[in-house]
């Protein structure tokens, strides 16, 4: 039995591809060959409009660009359902060359799922750290040099992902040019979620923004990922938060956050505004 059959790579999420997996199907889908399918074959088959892919041609890597889009936007995103794709454009090349690489990061996958639960400490960051780590993110040196750094490290829950997707959108894709970490994009899977997210908010962000709705009030890693940032020392509370409410709750506004100024996308007197107000404030030293 090979691991092919084993492994149901139609039920592992994209994120379980590492960064070198990616690198490789770049150098393969990146050229444009008037041959073979490229990057914008396979972009259009993950459902991507025309301006969308217009828009991706100024990319140095269209390919990891996309592959992050499509993980975010589409709760479909698949490893199975990729190669799937990689075969109705015809590029079968790239699925034989990479299969091997692909299944031993789902196995690897597979293996941290069943992996028991980490009890965390309760959080204190006003003790000495450990030093930064490296290779937690995609775009983090292997080798372990410059780590990958963002302007603000996005705190949302999965029911939110469309308007996270819209802020890629308005916020990365546009004139503003910024920064964000999102966790289901940008976070290589195998470390322990809470140290790696305590790690981005302190070190690798400049700020943090809370995307608030009702289930954001259900959810554990929203709780903790707006209470580690809370509980940063004085010296350390250049990390400010940024609450965003972009649609209309029945719960109460969390009061952890009442004393912080709210970007609202709820009123249509100032949606025009939304964008470039965030965009401002993320923008600031």
């Amino acid at each position: 039995i090979t691991c092919a059959e084993i492994l149901d790579l139609w039920n592992i999420p994209l994120r379980a591809l590492n960064i070198n997996v990616r690198k490789r199907l770049g150098l393969f889908l990146n050229p444009r060959n008037t041959v073979a399918s490229d990057w914008m074959s396979v972009a259009e088959n993950m459902g991507f409009s025309y301006i969308e892919i217009k828009n991706y041609e100024d990319c140095l890597d269209p390919t990891r660009r996309i592959l992050e889009d499509w993980q975010a936007r589409c709760p479909g995103a698949k490893v199975g359902k990729l190669l799937s794709i990689l075969d109705n454009v015809d590029r079968k090349d790239v699925v034989e060359d990479l299969r091997d690489l692909i299944e031993e990061d789902c196995r690897r996958y597979i293996e941290r799922q069943n992996e028991p639960p980490v009890q965390v400490p309760e959080v204190d960051s006003c003790v000495p750290r450990t030093p930064e780590r490296q290779g937690i993110t995609l775009e983090d040196d292997p080798e372990g040099g410059i780590p990958e750094l963002f302007d603000a490290f996005i705190c949302y829950c999965q029911s939110d992902f469309d308007f996270v997707h819209e802020m890629i959108q308005q916020l990365e894709q546009t004139d503003h040019k910024l920064k964000l970490c999102v966790f289901d994009r940008d976070v290589l899977p195998g470390s322990c979620v809470w140290t790696i997210t305590s790690e981005l908010i302190e070190k690798r962000c400049k700020r943090m923004v809370v995307v608030i709705s009702d289930e954001y009030l259900d959810s554990d890693a929203c709780d903790f990922q707006t209470k580690f940032a809370l509980s940063l020392c004085p010296g350390a509370r250049s990390k400010r938060l940024i609450p965003v409410k972009y649609r209309s709750m029945k719960k109460p506004f969390p009061s952890i956050l009442r004393f912080l100024t709210v970007c609202d996308y709820t009123r249509p007197c100032t949606q025009s505004w939304f964008w470039v107000r965030l965009a401002r404030a993320l923008s600031l030293p």
